[in-house]
C-alpha cells in the first residue's frame, strides 16, 4: 500500500514538472526575440473574427487584428443578428483602420448546433484567401503574430494546424483571477505536453491552416454539431499524419469581469468535455491535484507532505503563470491557488453526472464525444 501511495504522489510530481516544462518548451522564443524573422513566402491571409455580443474590451481586442505587420491579409468578421452591438464596434475600427481589408457577413447560420461553428459555416465563403486564421473575439494578439503563424506553417511541410497557448489577464474580480489561475497554470500545461507529444490537442480561440486541405478532411461540417470542435479538428489532422505545431507567442485572453459562478460555469462545461473524449484520463485527474493528495502526503511524510504540496502547487500556478504572462501580479496564484483546486475538486466531482449546458445562449444536451443535441425551450 506505502509503494502505491509513493507511485500516486510519484505521477503527480512527474506531471507537473513536465507541463511546466512543456509550457516553457512550447513558448521557447517569446523571451528571446519580441518577432520572429519573415517567412520565406507571405501568402495572403484571411483572418475569421465570429462575433456574438460586445464583451468588455472587445474594441481593444480586434485593434490589435488591424495593427498586424503583415503585407497582405484581409479581416473577415461574421454575425448571425443584424442588430449584434458587435458590429457598432467593427464600423468604427473600420473607419480607424481604412487601409485594411475588411468584410462584415451577416448570415442566418448553416443550421448547426455548435453555434461558433454555424457561425464560421456562414462566413467561409466569403474568405478570399487559402490561409485561414480562425481567432475568437477575447484574444489580443502582437503585431508580428500572423508573420509568426506563417512562418510556423512553413517550417515544416508535414505541419497541417498551426495554434497558440493563451495567457489569461486583466482580472478586476475574483471569479476573473481565479479563471485566470486556472488558465495559466493547469490549462497551459494540458494543452501544451500533449501536442508535444504528438497527441494533438488544439486551442479554438487560434487556428491556422490551409482552407483546402481542411475541405479535404470534412471542413466545418464535421464539426458543426459537437461541442468540443477544437479538439475534433485537431484529430482530424493527427489522423490524417499531419502535425500540430504550437507556435512561440503567447496569447492574450482577456478575462476582466468575470463573475465567481461563470468561472465554475465555464469549467463545469469544460470538464464536461474532458469526461466524454477521455474518461479515462478525466477520472484520474485528480492526480493532478496536489490539494487532493495533500492527505496521502501528509499521512506519508509528515510536514514534509505539505511542503510537498506547496512545492507543486508554486510550480504548476505560480511557474505557470510566470511562464506564460512574466512576474506581473505573480502573487495571486500564490493567494489563489488553493480556493481554486477547491472548485475544481468540486466542479470535476459534478460533470460526470450533468447532461445540459448552456452555449452562447442555448441549451443543450451533451453526448458521448461532445456530439450535441438540441434540446427544446
Amino acid at each position: 500500500m506505502t509503494s502505491l501511495l509513493f507511485a500516486l504522489l510519484s505521477v503527480s510530481t512527474i506531471w507537473t514538472v513536465v507541463g511546466l516544462a512543456s509550457v516553457l518548451r512550447a513558448t521557447r522564443c517569446v523571451r528571446v526575440r519580441e518577432r520572429p524573422s519573415r517567412a520565406p513566402l507571405q501568402p495572403p491571409v484571411t483572418v475569421l473574427k465570429p462575433l456574438c455580443g460586445a464583451d468588455a474590451g472587445l474594441a481593444a481586442n480586434l485593434a490589435t487584428f488591424f495593427e498586424q505587420d503583415y503585407p497582405s491579409y484581409e479581416l473577415v468578421f461574421g454575425v448571425r443578428d443584424p442588430d449584434d452591438p458587435a458590429l457598432e464596434i467593427v464600423a468604427e475600427l473600420r473607419r480607424r483602420y481604412p487601409e485594411v481589408p475588411c468584410k462584415v457577413i451577416v448570415h442566418a447560420g448553416g443550421g448547426g448546433i455548435n453555434p461558433k461553428v454555424d457561425n464560421l459555416t456562414g462566413m467561409v465563403p466569403h474568405a478570399s484567401c487559402d490561409l485561414l486564421l480562425v481567432s475568437d473575439s477575447n484574444v489580443r494578439a502582437p503585431s508580428h503574430y500572423l508573420s509568426e503563424l506563417v512562418d510556423t506553417f512553413h517550417q515544416d511541410p508535414n505541419v497541417g494546424l498551426v495554434t497558440n497557448l493563451f495567457a489569461g489577464s486583466g482580472e478586476n474580480t475574483l471569479g476573473a483571477a481565479l479563471e485566470n489561475v486556472q488558465l495559466n497554470g493547469f490549462c497551459a500545461a494540458g494543452a501544451a505536453l500533449p501536442t508535444l507529444l504528438g497527441d494533438a490537442l488544439v486551442v479554438g480561440k487560434s487556428m491556422f491552416f490551409s482552407r483546402r486541405e481542411f475541405e479535404k478532411l470534412g471542413g466545418f461540417g464535421r464539426v458543426a454539431n459537437v461541442l468540443a470542435e477544437d479538439f475534433v479538428i485537431g484529430k482530424m489532422y493527427q489522423h490524417a499524419g499531419r502535425r500540430v505545431r504550437i507556435a512561440p507567442t503567447v496569447l492574450e485572453n482577456v478575462t476582466a469581469t468575470m463573475t465567481t459562478e461563470g468561472f465554475l460555469d465555464r469549467h463545469l462545461r469544460w470538464s464536461m468535455l474532458r469526461w466524454r473524449l477521455r474518461p479515462l484520463a478525466s477520472l484520474l485527474e485528480p492526480l493532478t491535484s496536489p490539494l487532493a493528495l495533500l492527505p496521502v502526503a501528509v499521512w506519508l511524510g509528515g510536514s514534509a507532505g505539505v511542503t510537498w504540496a506547496v512545492t507543486m502547487l508554486a510550480l504548476r500556478d505560480v511557474g505557470g503563470w510566470i511562464a506564460m504572462r512574466g512576474f506581473s501580479r505573480a502573487w495571486l496564484p500564490v493567494l489563489l491557488s488553493p480556493l481554486r483546486e477547491l472548485f475544481m475538486l468540486a466542479v470535476w466531482l459534478r460533470a460526470p453526472f450533468k447532461r445540459h449546458v448552456i452555449w452562447r445562449g442555448h441549451r443543450v444536451r451533451l453526448g458521448a464525444g461532445t456530439l450535441l443535441f438540441a434540446v427544446k425551450p
